[in-house]
């Protein structure tokens, strides 16, 4: 199994890198945030998965090792596979994937071109409670952050749900007043939820 590349970068495309090992250049299908990273670099480390199917070898390289986590939770549901997961993974990065799942926000997921809601549906039924139990594997300091985002208090609830009806995603508006004080009023949460999200940050 080949765990990872370390080389120079040969080639870059919108859906793939080309990386020189030993005189051998691997063809790595990628995400446009590894693509991002490694963008004008010279050498570069991408962290590997090999799919082998009866009529193709795919080989896939990510930047993290947190993309090729996610990269492998995705592909475990039933009917997402590989360019599903790729181009969830070019929208969201893994934390993002996360918490879309954790909070059950079906909407960040239908906004990935060609997923359709019973897809999303699915990854969000079939992942919600291993990302509530695994989370810190995908990056996040702690496990419990996923408890503390799935169970807000009361105001930054109504702050959500409030933000939500002006048309930001659950997740979106999660992240955002995740990180504010919760004992401030459902008015100034929703007054500095809006000023973050329309800076263009979240």
């Amino acid at each position: 199994m080949i765990y990872s590349l370390t080389g120079k970068v040969l080639k870059t495309t919108p859906e793939m890198i080309v990386v020189e090992c030993g005189g051998v250049g691997y063809a790595c299908k990628t995400t446009l945030f590894s693509l991002a990273d490694i963008q004008g670099a010279e050498t570069c480390t991408l962290y590997t998965y090999l799919a082998v199917r009866e009529d193709a070898i795919d080989l896939f390289g990510f930047s993290s090792e947190e993309e090729l986590d996610c990269f492998r939770l995705l592909t475990s549901v039933s009917g997402v596979g590989a360019k599903y997961a790729l181009a969830i993974l070019s929208s969201l990065s893994p934390d993002q994937t996360a918490l879309a799942i954790a909070s059950e926000d079906i909407k960040t997921f239908t906004r990935v071109k060609g997923v359709g809601t019973k897809l999303a549906q699915r990854i969000v039924m079939e992942l919600k409670d291993k990302i509530a139990k695994d989370y810190q594997y995908l990056g996040s300091p702690s496990g419990s952050d996923i408890s503390k985002i799935a169970r807000p208090s009361s105001n930054v609830a109504d702050a959500i749900e409030a933000l939500v009806v002006l048309g930001y995603t659950q997740s979106e508006a999660a992240s955002c007043l995740g990180k504010m004080d919760p004992a401030l009023s459902v008015e100034e949460l929703i007054k500095k939820g809006l000023r973050e999200l329309s800076s263009g940050k979240f």
